[in-house]
């Protein structure tokens, strides 16, 4: 799967390197062209655009409803909300009462004393939950009362972790903040007004959303999924990535990330692989760790992988010069492969590290990331494939025209199809929990690595699924050379 490392490693650029790279994009008026491969209208992301990246209502809508499935009507009730809530705290309900841990958080569920949501209620499970959190009271729920702005700010700012801090606030402190709203402890309570000043202080409610404060009005949609999309991001339960395309920093943020990180190693899971790779039964494997997942929407999402911190540097500034912006996140890998004795000593580096094998061959653990990509829409993602092959996708030696350290076969790929020359193919999969070892292959050798990577370790878990791969990788797959 990987190409040689030490053939692909470069020395590392320095950081003002990295901003001269970006600052030397060039823009694209409006009146200006665009280039050949991109899209009808684009335009070079702008110093306005710039003001966009970041998360929008609908960005926290559509996570809430692919991911959990949750979708607020029009005029969400506090039970839809306390519901909502559990599900994508992934909060145990204790509905599934057929295992030990089921029965268990049933019966500390009936610790919860509510005035108004019997046990036979559908709201009973998610509002016992909340409560074992501390992020509701017993006592009176009113599950289908209206949602109040405010007491959803106060429901959120404890599902966030940060009732603590909330405490903290004497009134005086509390009364400051609200006093723009012409709240204050004396109207709402020293512990109400403490949860929602810390709810605004905090930004889990945006200032886009202060006149729902303000007019003690009922929640919208939009500001329900705004609050609990938040509350996910102050867990670290939300998307995970580094910044933006189109952010001034970007270049030196994903510099940073490439130089903090290190080989990734999980022992028991590079035990069977090396096992495998010994054996001729796959010809490499990725080691990943599934802390920097970046837990974007399939749809919009195309993963790039690569080896060389140069080659990421200018990727990311040829999308931006193409008028294509994208959340980023970086997520270091590792890649293990058999590194044949005739090819000559491998010496030492901090990119790769190499063990020798019985046969006198090696097995090399290389340095590698991918880069995830989450699109503003589905049209830029399109587009993506076009751009590789016209700038980073080799089709010759010394061919002038692409950025730096382009390969004969690019990686990326998505879950869900993207337009462009994309083929099916499986990723054979074996999990520990925190870390996963991936082989990409055929379909249709999919059973060969599944007992290739067969193991008795009640801890470790083998999954296979399909997914898309652009063309050239799939050649690469399938033995063809470019």
């Amino acid at each position: 799967m990987s190409i040689r490392l030490h053939q692909l490693v470069r020395r590392l650029l320095p950081a003002s390197l990295a901003a001269v790279l970006l600052l030397s994009v060039p823009a694209v008026s409006a009146a200006g062209g665009v280039s050949a491969v991109s899209g009808s209208g684009s335009t070079a992301v702008s110093t306005a655009a710039q003001g966009l990246a970041q998360e929008t209502a609908a960005d926290y809508a559509l996570f809430l409803k692919d991911k959990f499935g949750i979708a607020f009507g029009d005029a969400p009730t506090k039970g839809d909300f306390i519901a909502a809530t559990a599900a994508a705290l992934r909060l145990e309900t204790g509905e599934d009462a057929e295992t030990a841990d089921g029965a268990e958080a049933a019966a500390a569920a009936d610790d919860a004393v509510f005035d108004d949501v019997p046990a036979s209620s559908v709201y009973y499970a998610a509002a016992a939950a909340l409560y074992r959190e501390g992020i509701i009271s017993g006592g009176t729920v009113n599950p289908q009362a209206p949602l109040t702005a405010i007491n959803a700010a106060q429901i959120a700012v404890k599902a966030a972790g940060l009732k603590e801090l909330a405490y903290t606030y004497p009134a005086d402190k509390a009364d400051r903040t609200l006093a723009p709203f012409n709240l204050s402890a004396a109207l709402l309570g020293l512990q109400g007004a403490q949860e929602l000043a810390a709810a605004i202080d905090t930004g889990l409610v945006p200032a886009d959303h202060y006149d729902l404060i303000r007019e003690r009005g009922t929640a919208t949609a939009e500001y329900a999924a705004v609050l609990l999309g938040k509350t996910l991001e102050s867990r670290g339960a939300y998307k995970r990535y580094i910044g933006w395309v189109s952010d001034d920093n970007i270049l030196n943020e994903l510099l940073n990330a490439y130089q903090a990180s290190v080989i990734v190693k999980a022992p028991e899971l590079q035990a069977i692989g090396d096992r495998a790779l010994e054996e001729n039964l796959v010809t490499g494997y990725t080691i990943r760790d599934s802390r920097y997942e970046s837990n974007f929407i399939d749809e919009l999402t195309i993963t790039y992988a690569h080896s060389d911190i140069r080659h990421a540097l200018q990727l990311i500034a040829l999308l931006r010069s193409e008028g294509i912006d994208a959340k980023v996140q970086y997520e270091p890998r590792t890649s293990a492969f058999v590194y044949l004795k005739e090819w000559g000593d491998p010496g030492e580096s901090e990119y790769y590290e190499v063990r020798q094998i019985d046969n006198g061959n090696y097995i090399e653990y290389a340095k590698e990331y991918e880069l995830i990509f989450e699109f503003r829409n589905t049209a830029d993602r399109d587009r993506f494939d076009a751009i590789i092959l016209a700038y980073a996708k080799k089709n010759e030696d010394d061919q002038p025209g692409l950025i730096y350290g382009s390969w004969w076969q690019p990686l990326y790929y998505s879950n869900v199809r993207p337009a462009g020359d994309y083929r099916l193919i499986a990723n054979n999969k074996l999990s520990d929990g925190r870390y996963y070892l991936e082989s990409f292959s055929l379909i249709d050798q999919a059973d060969d690595i599944a007992e290739a990577y067969s193991t008795d370790d009640p801890d470790i878990t083998y999954s296979t699924y399909t997914f898309w791969v652009n063309a050239a990788f799939y050649r690469y797959l399938n033995g063809e050379s470019k």
